[in-house]
């Protein structure tokens, strides 16, 4: 049995969790709404309070599928309610990062500025001049969002120059030596 799959949701007061045709979810909270199209074979269930996520089967597919619904069941109720954030670093001379209106304005080195605007549901905060926060309630969203932003310029591994996640260790390289 999937240890991950087979604890129960607790639906917080202030969030509504309904149930669709084809096991369509929707959950609706203090911070927004969040839609999502889940694997049919899942038997999901809203009972006092709770979502109950079980599977009809013991093969391998049924086993994965399991605790990734529950995770995704999850995540929304979580989103809807505190929401999610990621934090990158920009390490760097000369490397900075401003915002102007919904775009976030990058200078990483290149012979011209990096522009990217936010998508849509997400909020991109600049702290100081390198530090980035994007905020938002779909977990997904504010991943790759997050994971596009550090695409831009990876740390590399000698100086350890580029955008990092906050919580990210770089792993640094010796240089070459002079004899």
């Amino acid at each position: 049995m999937s240890r991950i799959g087979k604890m129960p949701i607790e639906i917080p007061a202030g969030v509504e969790v309904k149930l669709a045709e084809g096991n369509h979810v929707t959950v609706k909270g203090s911070k927004g709404t969040l839609e999502k199209r889940l694997p049919e074979e899942m038997n999901i269930t809203v009972e006092d309070n709770q979502v109950v996520v079980t599977r009809p089967n013991d093969l391998k597919k049924m086993r994965s599928l399991h605790g990734l619904t529950r995770t995704l069941i999850a995540n929304m109720v979580e989103g809807v309610t505190k929401g999610f954030e990621k934090k990158l670093e920009i390490n760097g001379v000369g490397y900075r990062a401003a915002k102007q209106g919904k775009k976030l304005n990058l200078t990483l080195g290149y012979s011209h500025p990096v522009e990217m605007e936010d998508p849509a549901g997400l909020e991109s905060v600049v702290e100081g001049t390198n530090v980035i926060i994007i905020k938002g309630i779909d977990k997904e969203k504010v991943g790759q969002y997050a994971a596009e932003i550090r695409f831009k310029r990876p740390p590399e591994p000698y100086k350890g120059k580029g955008i990092k996640y906050a919580d990210e260790v770089i792993r640094r390289k010796e240089g070459k030596t002079a004899k």
